[in-house]
């Protein structure tokens, strides 16, 4: 589509694994991806990584104050990253700022997500669309996923009905169906799960790589009660947060560091697999795994050891950034927002109606 402006823009997107900024650019007019441009991963220092984490944990009782400095914090660390990334690369013209989700609460319809998009936008003096959960959340929507679109976008000259697969802090799946209808929802735990488990038994921030998932063995018998979560057995659109299965994370409690591992990675593949299996209309032809769990080789060795009949994949085996799509799909939501074109829908969110989502953030003039 050539009657609508495109956009060199770059998305922001800082997952609740607690990894860091992962950045993106792209360029877009919402519809059709003209070029993909550089990626950037920023990985949080320990203070920032802490107080998220902390903020996540306590966010009912903290104070104003502490909250804002959190949030102050966070988006100070979003500009540098910015600047830096704007200092080697010219003709930026949108940043799509995902900011952080500290609390969500799907079923009642609750959000609170931090990230300062004017200041951002002043600081920089680029326009920022921000907040994009807010109007899909006011719209009777759980505010996730909202990558669906973007997903659709990527898919334009793919073979289909096809899945995409986000392992980021939680799963999420969209499916795509031979003309191009879709269906979104979270499918069940992600990276978070498993961070949560070496960070709390091993002092880790993540299982680089699955080395201790690989090392370790599963627990038949815990993955089996942690599958009987009444999650998987709701009917989507459906969102989940990173509580949504501590209940059933506790179960872990007494293995080893490495069959622990084992087990809630187990948890996350098998979540996916029986996703697929009980939701989509008509299986895909291909699973594609993007996130942070396309990265990991005992993940993708999980995932493929359970089904029979699914071809699952990385997205680099499909000459896509496994890291870059949640950030690119940031930027391409900020252009459809420039444009007034929906981000969410009914069957992606569960909203009412369809959903321009994302506050535009022009940027003030220097004094």
């Amino acid at each position: 589509m050539n009657s609508i402006e495109a956009y060199k823009v770059l998305g922001l997107a800082s997952g609740s694994s607690l990894d860091g900024v992962n950045a993106s650019i792209i360029t877009t007019d919402g519809v059709d991806i003209f070029s993909f441009g550089r990626t950037f991963d920023i990985p949080y220092d320990e203070n920032m990584r802490e107080s998220l984490r902390h903020m996540q944990k306590n966010f009912v009782t903290m104070n104003d104050d502490e909250k804002l400095r959190i949030e102050n914090a966070l988006t100070e660390f979003h500009i540098a990253a910015a600047r830096e990334i704007m200092f080697d690369v010219e003709g930026i013209n949108l940043i799509g700022f995902g900011g952080h989700v500290v609390c969500h609460k799907p079923k009642e319809h609750i959000l609170y997500q931090i990230g300062d998009g004017q200041k951002m936008a002043d600081a920089l003096q680029v326009k920022v669309v921000s907040k994009f959960k807010d109007a899909d959340i006011l719209a009777g929507g759980q505010g996730a996923p909202l990558t669906a679109i973007y997903h659709g976008a990527l898919a334009q000259k793919m073979e289909k009905p096809i899945v995409f697969v986000d392992i980021g802090g939680i799963s999420s799946l969209t499916w795509i169906g031979q003309n191009g209808e879709m269906i979104a929802f979270d499918a069940g735990p992600g990276n978070a799960a498993i961070n949560w488990w070496v960070n709390k038994h091993g002092g880790m921030h993540m299982d680089y790589n699955g080395k201790l998932a690989i090392c370790g063995k599963v627990n038949d018998d815990v993955l089996n009660s942690m599958l009987k979560h009444k999650f998987f057995k709701m009917q989507p659109p459906k969102a989940a947060d990173n509580t949504t299965f501590d209940d059933k994370l506790e179960h872990l409690e007494g293995l080893s560091l490495e069959d622990g591992a084992a087990t809630v990675t187990a948890f996350v593949a098998e979540s996916i697999i029986r996703a697929i299996d009980d939701f989509v209309p008509i299986l895909p032809k291909k699973v594609i795994i993007c996130g942070g769990g396309a990265k990991n080789p005992t993940m993708m060795r999980f995932l493929r050891q359970r089904t029979k009949t699914l071809q699952i994949v990385t997205a680099a085996e499909c000459e896509l950034d496994a890291m870059a799509i949640e950030a690119q799909a940031f930027g391409y939501l900020a252009v459809r927002r420039m444009h007034q074109m929906p981000t969410s829908y009914p069957f992606t969110t569960g909203a009412l109606v369809e959903v321009i989502g994302g506050e535009v953030f022009e940027p003030k003039a220097m004094v």
